[in-house]
């Protein structure tokens, strides 16, 4: 008997897959958990630094009590860092948090919501919670951000437009957008439309690609700055983000999200991540080479893959709609975990996450043997 509990546009939603844990790959392949490689989930390579470790280790003797709910440590270190107050600074349960948190407090039941296709499966999800219209606008032909057309929709919609989300580097497929087109875009968004620009993988662009998105938080009212600590600083088991926007928007958010949203440990380790430049650059160059390292296989396979400002790269592995599944298969059996993106639109791509150079010699062996005439 179907049920009749629950909203009818949360029965909507299909759930987000993230992905596949190793444990349970080794289980259902019959493998050696230690001899598996995960390349499927942006995460760093490195792992958790290691003054995060030590702060966190420190944080664990006082669990018995709440955290901090308005985190005034991490917010002090993030204000004097970014050159804000820290009434502009909410902090959230992954960048994911603040991506939710923002599609809930402005959007309802009759809105729209509007994000580009082939962008990061939460902007619809974050929309279809609340009730709202998810607006997927054509992307470009190189797979990123249309930012005109996004424009063009957000004028469409009138006085229903209510939120935007913009990813740069966008994911799945790495596309980047210069600092004058997001700039171009905010000055001609409507002040009373919300603009989320979503930074998960800022710090991995490259020193001529990047740009002062604070500064833009400071001109645009109506600008909501989503970073994650999940990616280049290595805390993604953590999950911890923040958002950066002026008072009348952070107040909203807080208004809503959960009161200790962000536990102890998190905090701590955060408040040293951040700090952690060595660790950061040990990252940027890691990333660089395995970005090089991968690409260069794929010009030798012959196989297309688009330019990425992230620390994954998507690549395609066949011209028939099964191929992502059929080659994201033959390199479960082999223990390389990636991603298959058919979900985003993409079912001839697999998105792979840089790893270290050993783990991408070993997802370039098996993809070759794998590919080989038989």
């Amino acid at each position: 008997m179907t049920s009749k509990i629950g909203l009818k546009h949360i029965h909507a939603i299909a759930p987000y897959v993230g992905g596949r844990p190793i444990s349970e790959v080794a289980r259902e392949y019959g493998l050696d958990e230690t001899k598996i490689v995960k390349l499927a989930s942006n995460e760093n390579p490195l792992g958790m630094p290691k003054s995060a470790q030590e702060a966190m280790l420190k944080a664990a003797s006082d669990l018995g009590r709440y955290p901090d709910s308005n985190g005034f440590e991490l917010k002090n270190v993030l204000a004097s860092r970014l050159g804000v107050p820290t009434d502009w600074i909410t902090l959230g349960n992954g960048s994911n948090d603040i991506l939710e948190l923002a599609a809930r407090a402005v959007a309802q039941a009759g809105d729209e919501v509007i994000f580009s296709k082939h962008a990061f499966a939460v902007y619809p999800l974050a929309t279809q919670a609340v009730g709202a219209k998810a607006v997927e606008v054509d992307a470009t032909a190189m797979y990123g951000h249309n930012l005109p057309a996004m424009l063009t929709a957000i004028k469409a919609a009138g006085d229903k437009a209510k939120l935007v989300f913009v990813a740069n580097p966008n994911n799945p497929t790495g596309s980047y957008l210069t600092a004058k087109e997001i700039e171009d875009f905010l000055m001609a968004v409507p002040s009373n439309v919300v603009v989320v620009l979503d930074e998960a993988y800022n710090e991995y662009l490259n020193l001529e690609q990047r740009y002062d998105a604070i500064a833009w938080v400071k001109r645009f009212a109506n600008m909501i700055l989503s970073r994650s600590f999940s990616k280049a600083y290595g805390l993604a088991g953590l999950r911890i983000g923040y958002g950066v926007a002026q008072p009348h928007l952070t107040d909203l958010l807080n208004r809503i999200r959960q009161p200790f949203n962000v536990n102890s440990l998190a905090q701590a380790a955060a408040i040293a991540a951040f700090q952690d430049q060595a660790f950061l650059q040990q990252g940027f160059e890691l990333n660089l080479a395995g970005y090089g390292q991968l690409t260069t296989a794929f010009d030798e396979l012959g196989l297309r893959y688009l330019p990425s400002a992230g620390n994954f790269v998507l690549v395609k592995v066949g011209e028939d709609d099964q191929a992502g599944a059929r080659i994201n298969l033959a390199l479960l059996k082999r223990g390389i975990i990636v991603r298959p993106v058919g979900n985003y639109g993409l079912p001839q791509w697999l998105r792979i996450s840089i790893g270290l150079p050993e783990e991408n010699a070993a997802f370039i062996g098996a993809l070759k043997a794998i590919l080989a005439p038989q």
